[in-house]
Parts: structure tokens; sequence; C-alpha cells
């Protein structure tokens, strides 16, 4: 019992690292794509809303995911 709560609680801090990531990485890609292009918020604001869908999409998932896992069986 005491190892599936550590088991729910490390896929929740994985999750939270999963959603950071996406968001960190979108916006600096659209922050690099617009010191190359010249086209300053637009590139940084488009790399941060694809990475806030990402996040959110994954994160829809991953949840599904567990939700479904700890769904007691009808057996």
């Amino acid at each position: 019992m005491k190892r599936d709560r550590w088991a729910a609680s490390l896929r929740l801090v994985g999750l939270g690292w999963y959603v950071a990531a996406c968001i960190i990485l979108g916006l600096l890609g659209g922050i690099w794509l617009d010191g190359k292009v010249h086209t300053e918020p637009l590139f940084t604001l488009l790399g941060l809303g694809i990475g806030i869908i990402t996040a959110i999409g994954g994160m829809l998932r991953m949840l599904s995911t567990l939700a479904e896992r700890d769904k007691p069986s009808k057996d």
C-alpha cells in the first residue's frame, strides 16, 4: 500500500517535470527563433502557446492513464 503511494507520487512529480519542460522548451525555442529572424514577440508567443498546448495534452493523457490504472477491476 505504501509502495503504491510512492509510485503514484513519483508519477505526479514526473508529470510536473513534463509540463515544465514542455513550456520552457517551447518558450526558449520561440526566443531562439525570434533572435534568428528578428520578429521579437511573434515566435516567443507562438512557442509558449505550443508548449502550453503540448503540456496540457500530455498531462491529460498521463492522468487518464493513471486513472485507468487505479480504477478497481470489475472481476
